[in-house]
């Protein structure tokens, strides 16, 4: 909303003021307690989320006097939204951000002791010298906390900022909320704390304190928290810093992100250290070592946690697993969005009992069919379930699922819910096995089934609207656009009344709504009535989404290439194709050459390290389809004389004084002082594509023992071949 929209509301609210309230018709009063609102929540957002009021103390206590005045006249009016009922300004949507230094990675699951040992097992294969399994490693191991991941950055140890995890990326800025948490020093203890340290831990309420706070709220007819970590959450995402003030968050610190100096040498040691500044630590923790078959330690540690969890006080859902050494954990680095280095061990999902009220089916982005099972609502693990998936028509048959079951449900991970077992003595009598449907319930096009694999698919693609409507939301969603205000029910809504139909609806969707046009957007089509005219927006709201989409105009290339939504494109594979082709352009070519099997650009593809066959068809086939070619047109080329919708920003290698940055290297043979996986992680972190075959644009083959045909073709194309110690000794010599 603009200075100037202000300065005209306030003006008519200045001009309403003289009008006394027993004067108003409730036709009047209706319209100025909707215009108060939208006003109000105005201000609460300049003044609670942006620290930039625009009106005094005094004109802001005349609007909300004037509001409550009125609706003490006319209560029949007061709005579900009324200024009276909030405190602040709305949740989330006005912090501001703050981008981590380092990312705020998640960590990777394991479920079962099996786990565990497979998570020991990749250790031992990515770092040559554990290859031995006598050689002991030493793991630690604490609770896993169930609260908010927060960053906390000291400098000169004073609390200068912090942020939630966001989308590990960027996070909230919840500083002024973090200053009221007792358990979180403002200033570091002790002496010698680094220049610069980022304390990384999570926000809690005990077990304790949840209860309280939910016993006030039920006495003053509040809604109630799910559980502790909601709870949590939501007192410290408040805009009003004083209402997190009156909450009792707890904070335990287990990690760091930026840091000037090193804590320690060790995970163990890094905590003790954590502890003497002043942070609370998750306990019970231990240190223990796994060697040759023997891990009784850890499985020891795992199930006297699980015992003790009941009387800790606090919300944990299993122990997390870290290598002690820190020097180990900065070789094992990280892949995708966890480290090699750390795992959560998740306690056992639990289970609830349930009725099938009916199996429907819903379709995805890619056109698979996923059935569902519409459940008599449960509490499972603090969480209200009505749905279930059921994965396939495999699954069902194979469990026997009918409409009408009474079965057991769990969530997986704590996350997915998910049917284990029908209670067959329970089953109603007459119930039919069910029929997996053989047409889209959406498009009503005819399903195809693969012979020899598990999934159904509607192929009718954007043709089909359940699969354009799932599309769109992948392309706004947190870690593709993250378009603030676009969110599952504003696409569907705005899909079914033909507002937004692809992604270039999206950019354009100011000036078509009968806005001013925004940078870049195209002539209009025939104008819809303006968002702030309909029911549950105002201007705004419309205004902030607006916003939200003009702020995102420019975005880096591996971010765009996952909203494109190609089947099986996930963030990493995103990235890795983004650091080999760097350029939109020069990855769009590529991947039209590719099209033919002969040529070098699709041998490059299928070089690239964690891109096979199957993944490669479904890339190529996306540029395969014209209506994919010509959205890609309209969001990244000039238009009619006009500037491109989008600015996609070039990939940008990690290292940008290394050599190596953007060179292809493959490893062949067998090499002594590294492993394979390590070899290439390390490769990787210089900013080199490492390939899976030899081709002529390869820039180095570092060769290993029988290196085989490998080495042969790189000698018969004439490329740079190295062994390990040259290899080693080039990264080196390089200041790497």
């Amino acid at each position: 909303m603009s200075n100037l929209y202000t300065q005209k509301m306030t003006r008519n609210r200045t001009t309403q003021l003289e009008t006394p309230v027993e004067s108003l018709a409730p036709f009047q009063a209706e319209a100025e307690l909707a215009e108060l609102a939208e006003l109000l929540r105005w201000h609460d957002e300049l003044y609670h989320g942006q620290d930039q009021p625009e009106i005094s103390d005094a004109e802001y206590d005349a609007l909300r006097n004037r509001n409550n005045a009125i609706e003490a006249r006319f209560p029949e009016l007061v709005r579900k939204d009324s200024p009276s009922r909030r405190v602040g300004a709305a949740p989330a949507a006005g912090f501001r951000k703050i981008r981590h230094s380092v990312a705020m990675l998640s960590l990777g699951n394991a479920f079962t002791r099996q786990d565990m040992r497979d998570f020991v097992e990749s250790l031992r294969n990515f770092m040559r010298e554990l290859s031995d399994p006598a050689i002991p490693i030493e793991l630690v191991g604490e609770p896993k906390i169930d609260g908010l991941s927060l960053s906390i950055r000291y400098e000169q140890g004073r609390l200068v900022s912090a942020a939630t995890r966001g989308n590990g990326s960027e996070g909230e800025d919840v500083t002024a909320n973090v200053a009221t948490i007792a358990e979180i020093p403002k200033t570091l203890a002790g002496r010698g704390w680094p220049e610069t340290l980022e304390v990384r831990g999570e926000v809690y309420m005990s077990d304790e304190d949840f209860l309280s706070l939910n016993a006030r709220q039920a006495e003053a007819h509040e809604t109630l928290f799910a559980n502790p970590r909601n709870a949590a959450a939501g007192s410290l995402r408040q805009l009003d810093a004083a209402i997190t003030a009156q909450r009792p968050l707890r904070f335990f610190a287990y990690a760091w992100g930026e840091i000037s100096e090193p804590l320690a040498e060790t995970q163990w040691k890094a905590r003790q250290r954590l502890q003497e500044l002043g942070f609370r630590l998750n306990e019970p923790a231990r240190l223990v070592k796994v060697a040759g078959e023997d891990f009784d330690t850890i499985f020891s540690l795992y199930d006297d946690i699980q015992t003790q969890r009941a009387s800790l006080g606090f919300s944990i859902d299993g122990v997390v697993v870290k290598v002690n050494r820190l020097d180990w954990q900065a070789r094992l680095g990280f892949v995708s969005r966890s480290p090699r280095w750390a795992i959560a061990w998740k306690f056992p999902p639990e289970q609830a009992q349930t009725s099938i009220k009916t199996i429907s089916v819903q379709v995805g982005r890619t056109g698979k069919i996923t059935p569902v099972a519409n459940l008599s609502p449960v509490n499972v693990g603090g969480v209200l379930v009505s749905r279930a998936s059921l994965h396939n028509q495999d699954e069902i048959q194979r469990k026997d699922i009918r409409a009408g079951d009474t079965v057991i449900i769990q969530r997986a991970g704590d996350v997915i819910p998910q049917v284990v077992s029908v209670v067959l003595d329970q089953r109603p009598p007459g119930t039919e096995p069910y029929r997996f449907p053989t047409t889209c319930p959406d498009c009503l096009e005819p399903l195809v089934r693969k012979p020899g694999e598990a999934d159904t698919f509607c192929v009718n693609g954007l043709n089909c609207p359940a699969q354009a409507v799932e599309r769109l939301i992948h392309f706004a969603s947190r870690d593709a656009f993250d378009i603030e205000g676009l969110g599952v029910k504003n696409i569907e809504s705005f899909y079914a009344k033909g507002l937004i139909r692809s992604p270039v609806d999206i950019f354009t969707l100011e000036l078509r709504n009968g806005s001013p046009a925004a940078p870049g957007a195209r002539a209009a089509e025939e104008a819809t009535p303006p968002l702030r005219e309909w029911e549950g927006w105002g201007e705004v709201s419309e205004r902030k989404l607006y916003d939200a989409i003009q702020r995102v105009r420019t975005i880096p290339l591996d971010r765009f290439i996952y909203a494109l939504g190609i089947p099986q494109v996930g963030q990493s594979t995103a990235r890795l194709l983004a650091r080999h082709y760097l350029q939109l352009g020069h990855w769009r070519e590529c991947m039209e050459q590719a099209f033919d099997t002969e040529t070098e650009a699709h041998a490059q593809l299928l070089a690239i390290n964690g891109i096979g066959q199957n993944m490669a068809e479904d890339i190529l086939n996306f540029f395969h389809e014209p209506r994919n070619l010509e959205i890609l047109d309209q969001l990244t080329l000039p238009q009619n004389g006009l500037a491109p919708l989008l600015t996609i920003i070039d990939f940008a290698p990690p290292v940008a004084a290394s050599p190596i940055a953007g060179k292809t290297v493959v490893f062949t043979g067998s090499l002594e002082t590294l492993s394979r996986n390590e070899a290439k992680a390390r490769a990787e972190s210089l900013g080199a594509n490492v390939a899976g075959s030899v081709s002529k644009k390869t820039d180095y083959v570092v060769v290993g023992a029988d290196a085989g045909s490998k080495e042969k073709k790189a000698r018969e194309l004439g490329l740079t071949i190295l062994n390990e110690k040259e290899w080693l000794a080039y990264i080196s010599e390089k200041g790497m």
